[in-house]
């Protein structure tokens, strides 16, 4: 296989057997859709959908003093996750951009698992080894160790539970566990990216197919779909979720993209990045140079990436991401705005969509939350 090809998950002929529409996203061929868009979105709101999201990067940090290589890589509290939990966190350059946005597990005493977007595996598994320099601590790059299979959706428990006798009633948002499911072995964590109760599943990659059919038809009756990127970005943008490349670079710092709270500067010893963060969140404070929004338009016409957000003539702020929404029935976008047009409620905005410049309004984040 040339450098160039796609990788390809171990899911891959399933796909394509479902008809899938394929793309190429962050190296790997991946699914977009198997077939509409707004139904799969749909699916996840109301009933449940499974996706493949084995392109995800997991790094192992393990030894004595892992956590402390974390507390020092990444701007978390890392030792401060007990066993069994997890952690959205960042990591950061030395001037405070941001490098990735992630979630670390703690599988043990002395053993994480560190899960980066696909985009940026690689540059986080090369910081993580730098930065472990000195420590009593191995960073073991596992992205082929691992395929990830996601079941979202408020029926999701109700499928899950039939396959498995973990205690899922147990298992917190923001926690994993190891169990089986369908007799496959797997970390079975109360994650996702769509906005809904759900479960990701961290299993080896010769029992995803397996596992893939078992979910599928344990899914039978509770209106489970197949589901493709499409939709998992539709989702985690109408549930406020930042999208690394949009809402999050190495241009802006956590407290730029309004995630400060991820930074924890009580914790003990230095981090990478402390000094300049420490600046940026004083910065924010005072005065922060754009602020991220949502914004829902009066009309039909989609926002893209971008596009300048606009309000008496002048510009006063850029999309990051937009698309129709299927929850709301509009089309919605969060973009980067001036202070002084951030407020929820203020009308006069537009975005330039090629010359025209459509009415929005900017809202606060997120666009949709679950019911409890």
């Amino acid at each position: 296989m040339s450098s160039n090809e796609p990788r390809r998950t171990a899911l891959d002929a399933l796909h394509r057997s479902l008809g899938a529409t394929m793309t190429d996203f962050a190296g790997w061929d991946m699914p977009l859709r198997y077939g509409s868009e707004r139904d799969e979105h749909n699916a996840v709101r109301t009933r449940a959908g499974l996706f493949d999201l084995s392109h995800m990067g997991e790094i192992t940090v393990a030894g004595p003093q892992a956590a402390a290589v974390l507390d020092f890589a990444l701007v978390g509290n890392i030792s401060g996750v007990k066993p069994g939990r997890a952690r959205y966190t960042m990591i950061c350059r030395e001037d405070g951009g941001i490098l990735d946005d992630l979630i670390v597990y703690r599988l043990g005493d002395t053993e994480y698992m560190v899960v980066a977007n696909a985009s940026n595996a690689q540059v986080v598994l090369d910081a993580l080894t730098e930065r472990a320099a000195g420590f009593d601590a191995e960073v073991r790059d596992d992205r082929d160790a691992y395929a990830l299979l996601a079941v979202q959706g408020p029926e999701s428990p109700a499928i899950l539970r039939s396959l498995t006798d973990a205690d899922l009633d147990g298992l917190k948002y923001y926690a994993g566990l190891p169990g089986t499911v369908a007799g496959v072995p797997a970390l079975i964590a109360r994650t996702g990216y769509t906005g809904e109760d759900g479960f990701e599943l961290f299993v080896k990659p010769e029992h995803a197919v397996e596992l893939w059919q078992a979910l599928t038809k344990a899914g039978e009756g509770h209106g489970l779909v197949p589901c493709g990127l499409s939709c998992r970005d539709t989702l985690r943008l109408e549930a406020g979720m930042p999208l690394y490349g949009n809402e999050l670079s190495t241009s802006l710092t956590p407290f730029d993209a309004g995630l400060g709270r991820v930074v924890k500067f009580e914790k003990e010893g230095d981090f990478v990045g402390r000094a300049a963060l420490a600046e940026a969140a004083e910065r924010a404070g005072k005065n922060p140079p754009r602020v991220l929004v949502g914004l829902v338009a009066h009309g039909r016409r989609v926002p893209r990436a971008g596009y300048a957000v606009v309000a008496g003539g002048e510009k006063i702020g850029e999309v990051t991401s937009g698309a129709p929404s299927p929850t709301l029935g509009r089309p919605i976008a969060m973009a980067y705005v001036d202070p002084g047009h951030a407020e929820p409620g203020t009308g006069n905005v537009g975005v330039d969509i090629r010359g025209s410049h459509e009415p929005y309004d900017v809202v606060a984040l997120p666009f949709y939350k679950r019911q409890k």
